[in-house]
């Protein structure tokens, strides 16, 4: 143990970046509108470039346009004097990050990136600078103190980078009018990409696996297509096939309750009539809420003429990811 108080190192640290935030915010204006207006009119990809801790930063910030309706990717200034400059076309915009705006793996490609014809935006702690006085767009993060006691390593700087890269991508973001589908378009792995993207047709049993029997059928003959087909329920139709009750495994208990004989009573005395279902199409997220507020763990999924198109139950939704 120590009597070292990191606690109010942490606190210092981050009130010397809650400072370099205010500053930053100070300065967004009218470079930021002709940076955001320079992106969202490029009809090729936005390409970052950064060294060391600039370059880590930059990663993050092309990531973020990406995912958020702006094609992005990261390139290494290092690499791109050996070849990686092949990636740049005319119809590209550039954003160049050093904090010191002298970064020289960053001044070496600036020459070549305006003989491609390609548009720059430099992120540096002042505007004049190599890089600023290079770009097309300048954009500054102000001059402030590192968080750092010895003033070295990157800390307030790259956090202001950071936030600077957030504004551009939600600044673009907004005026593309980006939904939570597109965002899910680009994120079908996640979670939020699940909810936004499945639909209980891609979850649900259909055809022969929809466990169904028409109106009439005994008790025991729906607890055995119950068992079948493995949902703890089953869809009443009637002749034309449309819906006209529910039998699950709640149903059974009660029906045990009032000692019915399961091998003569119809499954219409027993069957629940004003049950949930669910319209083909629809969101998985959407049907999985309305189930919840039901309270029910199955459901089953009807055309617009109430005929059985699915069913699926909980399980369904937890494989998938969606709960």
């Amino acid at each position: 143990m120590t009597d070292f108080d990191f606690a109010a190192t942490g606190r210092r640290v981050i009130a010397v970046e809650q400072d370099a935030l205010t500053l930053l915010k100070d300065l967004i204006g009218a470079p930021f509108q002709a940076a955001c207006e320079l992106m969202l009119s490029c009809t090729g990809r936005v390409i970052v470039t950064g060294m060391g801790k600039s370059g880590h930063v930059g990663h993050k910030i092309a990531a973020t346009l990406a995912s958020t309706g702006t094609p992005a990717f990261f390139m290494h200034p290092g690499e791109a004097s050996h070849g990686d400059l092949g990636m740049v076309t005319a119809q590209d915009v550039v954003i160049a990050i050093s904090n010191s705006g002298e970064a020289h793996e960053i001044l070496a490609i600036l020459p070549v990136l305006k003989r491609l014809r390609a548009r720059v935006i430099s992120i540096t702690a002042q505007a004049d600078c190599s890089m600023g006085r290079f770009a097309d767009v300048a954009l500054e993060i102000g001059r402030s103190p590192e968080a750092c006691s010895l003033g070295l390593a990157p800390t307030s700087s790259t956090t202001a980078t950071l936030a600077l890269g957030d504004a551009l991508a939600v600044a673009l973001l907004e005026a593309r009018g980006f939904t939570p589908e597109d965002f899910a378009l680009s994120h079908p792995g996640g979670a939020l990409g699940r909810r936004l993207l499945l639909r209980v047709d891609d979850l649900m049993q259909t055809g022969a696996l929809i466990p169904q029997v028409t109106s009439g059928t005994t008790v025991r003959d729906a607890l055995l297509e119950m068992t079948q087909k493995g949902l703890g329920m089953t869809a009443v139709v009637n002749a034309d096939g449309v819906l006209v009750g529910l039998f699950t495994d709640g149903d059974l208990r009660r029906a045990i309750d009032q000692q019915i004989d399961v091998r003569t009573t119809p499954i219409d005395a027993v069957m629940t009539q004003n049950m949930l279902t669910v319209p083909a199409g629809l969101l998985a997220a959407e049907a999985l809420n309305r189930m919840e507020q039901a309270r029910i763990n199955g459901v089953i999924v009807v055309d617009p003429d109430h005929r059985p198109v699915g069913a699926l139950n909980m399980h369904a939704f937890l494989r998938a990811g969606v709960v």
